[in-house]
């Protein structure tokens, strides 16, 4: 399985909402790159498509997942920040070596979230806790491959 790097740009544009209304809104997506630099030019090319009129890319920082459980379940349109401590034994002290790791997973809702996260996780070899699970405002994802052809 590849390494990604994962980057959280946000779009600043004016949306318009239901009641017809034009509003300036920011919205945070992750985009799979190499550099913060190709992270901008594919985002760019992501959003240009779907916004009509001006946008300029606010914010750009590195995210720090360490996997993905995407769903293709038409319910599951949020995306869930889970933070998951590994639990190993340290074999010459015997002591018990937490390490911490975030998992984002796009489930329905809370309990669906950690559903598909333990099913994300059964092939896992090592012992696990949850420790938190929060709703992220990330409104889409773009990993590598999907507009590379």
């Amino acid at each position: 399985m590849a390494m990604h790097t994962w980057f959280e740009c946000k779009i600043r544009y004016e949306k318009m909402m239901e009641n017809g209304i034009a509003k300036k809104v920011t919205e945070p997506y992750l985009v799979d790159a190499l550099s913060f630099t190709e992270a901008e030019k594919r985002f760019i090319e992501e959003m240009t498509p779907y916004i009509s009129g001006e946008f300029t890319v606010s914010d750009i920082k590195r995210a720090n997942y360490s996997e993905l459980f995407p769903s293709d379940e038409d319910a599951a349109d949020r995306w869930f920040k889970c933070k998951v401590v590994f639990i190993t034994i340290d074999e010459k002290s015997a002591a018990e070596k937490k390490t911490a790791t975030h998992i984002l997973v796009q489930a329905a809702d809370l309990r669906d979230a950690v559903k598909k996260l333990d099913e994300g996780m059964k092939g896992t070899m090592a012992d696990y806790q949850i420790a938190a699970v929060s709703e992220t405002p990330i409104m889409d994802i773009y990993p590598y491959g999907e507009s590379e052809e």
